[in-house]
């Protein structure tokens, strides 16, 4: 499929290789538009439907991941157009139904919706000259694609206040001790740290990676107890995969496990 917004492309040589997709709006440092998260969406879900790829990575331009939702779009709408047309919830909502893992690989500005997207993936890698915000009170509205939601989560009440409340930026080691960010890494070695965890992923088996990945969001979303339950049956479950049988082998016989997916 030919994009216009976005770039996309698979590299790494592990058995299950990456899919990539890079934010292409530098004039307007990656806002993100209707068209962009129209062709984002269509990217996603094509490579979580590819069976040779492994893991997916979204990332932007060195200068920002998204420095925000498209304003110049948004500007002109009223109640009635962004409730009918479903603003947000018609195409940012993609990224909730990838099974497989999503890294965020982070430089420059993830503001807004910018940190929305980032917040959405499953890891975020940032670049040290990395910048998360949530600038919205200064346009006179609030976060609409889960800002006020997931950033308490991922860094507490007391900061996700202080940056939704001021629209204090928050900086890559700040990021990196207060939650948000799972490493921080120079922007020059940036894509080179993200294929790395990339191929190791490609390495693993792709059903229980998706497993994984599932049992920790539902952590956010039931109680203890309740994720206990899924996660125990979960771990049942995977006894009767084929790749638990290869992966448990190849421990006590000191090889390095052949994965089939199954």
């Amino acid at each position: 499929m030919a994009y216009e917004n976005i770039i996309t492309d698979v590299r790494g040589d592990a058995p299950l290789r990456t899919g990539w997709i890079t934010l292409n709006r530098p004039k307007a440092l990656n806002a993100l538009s209707d068209p962009l998260m129209d062709e984002l969406g269509a990217a996603l879900k094509a490579f979580d439907a590819d069976a040779s790829i492994g893991c997916i990575v979204v990332t932007g331009s060195e200068k920002a991941f998204a420095a925000g939702a498209d304003i110049s779009q948004m500007v002109t709408m009223d109640f009635m157009h962004v409730y009918k047309n479903e603003h947000i919830s018609r195409n940012w909502e993609h990224m909730r139904s990838v099974r497989k893992p999503v890294i965020a690989a982070v430089a420059g500005f993830a503001l807004g919706g910018g940190c929305e997207v980032a917040m959405m993936c499953d890891l975020i890698v940032a670049a040290d000259n990395a910048k998360f915000g949530q600038p919205e009170v200064k346009l006179g509205i609030l976060p609409g694609a889960g800002g006020t939601q997931r950033l308490p989560r991922a860094v507490g009440k007391a900061k996700a206040m202080d940056m939704a409340l001021t629209a204090r930026m928050m900086d890559a080691a700040e990021a990196e001790r207060a939650g948000l960010v799972s490493r921080v890494v120079p922007l020059a070695d940036l894509h080179k740290e993200v294929q790395a965890i990339g191929d190791q992923l490609g390495r693993y088996s792709l059903p229980t990676l998706m497993a994984i990945k599932e049992c920790v969001n539902r952590a956010f979303e039931s109680p203890l107890s309740d994720g206990l339950w899924f996660e125990r049956r979960m771990f049942h479950a995977f006894f009767g995969t084929a790749d638990q049988k290869e992966g448990m082998g190849a421990f006590l016989e000191k090889r390095t496990p052949a994965f089939t997916h199954g």
